[in-house]
């Protein structure tokens, strides 16, 4: 099963956006602080968006009255405006990186598995590192922790020294910073699902319900879905438990030997749903490295 998803990252502010010349703002030399978080972590549909947003610490109580707050406090039109209100507003900036469903579970499901913790840790650093990249003069940076909230702050002060870091739990409802960055990412991610392009010749109901495994409407959507050779439309996350499930019960299952040069891993016997659901070592014995190496094979008609 081949995941050919990737993540992108969109950056602006309203005067880069619309300059021909994509002139940088003056005041992406002064200091700067910046905020980051997510949205759509949990759901087993959909992409998961990181979000950042920045500005001048010297407009630290300009922010505040922006009426900016997680946005899983407000209402849709509200952090639609609030978006709009932000993107247009000379004083901020913003950054998304959206991690599409086939960019996670190819990372998640890959043969050196990398956990939704780390996937997380890298869209932050590549979120900041793009600001940096861009010439915005960080001196502070807040973050809605992943994991315990002291040892992520040490992780992001190694990663980037100079810079004053704090991860916290709920920063998005401490930090005005970090709400506007949860709204820019809550936004985005709602729209790509509103507007969300299926394989070709597919048309599936869109009542999706909320997108987290818990939900009943979604568990219908996904076993409605289902196709038992092929898996599940591209808007789903195929490495959550939810999915592997329905998979291991109503899924075709797929036997095969794989020969791969490393002794330890050879004549491997993988099982299949449409992800990989199973990996485990095959009872027959292993080819010395002698025929191996001559690719001499067994012939039994001659």
């Amino acid at each position: 099963f081949l995941f050919i998803g990737k993540s992108y990252i969109l950056m602006g502010t309203e005067e880069m956006e619309g300059s021909a010349v994509n002139m940088k703002p003056e005041w992406y030399s002064e200091p700067c602080m910046l905020g980051i978080d997510e949205a759509g972590r949990g759901p087993v549909l959909g992409a998961m968006v990181y979000g950042s947003a920045f500005c001048r610490i010297a407009d630290k109580d300009y922010i505040s009255k922006q009426s900016y707050a997680d946005s899983k406090t407000l209402t849709e039109d509200k952090r639609e405006v609030l978006f709009t209100t932000m993107k247009a507003d000379e004083k901020i900036g913003w950054a998304v990186d959206s991690l599409s469903p086939q960019f996670l579970s190819g990372q998640m499901l890959k043969r050196e598995k990398n956990n939704l913790n780390s996937i997380s840790h890298d869209s932050c650093f590549g979120l900041v590192q793009r600001a940096l990249d861009e010439g915005v003069n960080l001196q502070e940076l807040y973050v809605d922790t992943v994991g315990d909230a002291t040892k992520y702050t040490e992780k992001l002060s190694r990663r980037f020294p100079g810079i004053k870091c704090i991860a916290a739990a709920k920063a998005d409802s401490k930090y005005p910073i970090v709400s506007a960055a949860s709204i820019a990412a809550k936004v985005t991610r709602d729209t790509e699902l509103k507007e969300w392009e299926f394989e070709p010749n597919l048309n599936p109901s869109r009542d999706v319900g909320s997108g987290y495994p818990a939900d009943p409407n979604t568990v219908a959507w996904l076993n409605s879905n289902l196709e038992p050779l092929f898996g599940f439309p591209n808007l789903v996350r195929f490495s959550w438990g939810t999915t592997k499930t329905l998979l291991e019960a109503n899924g075709v299952k797929v036997e095969w030997e794989v020969d791969v040069e490393d002794e330890v891993r050879s004549n491997r016997k993988l099982s299949f749903g449409k992800v990989c659901i199973a990996q485990q070592e095959s009872s027959a014995p292993k080819r010395h490295s002698y025929f191996k190496s001559r690719k001499l094979q067994r012939v039994e008609v001659f």
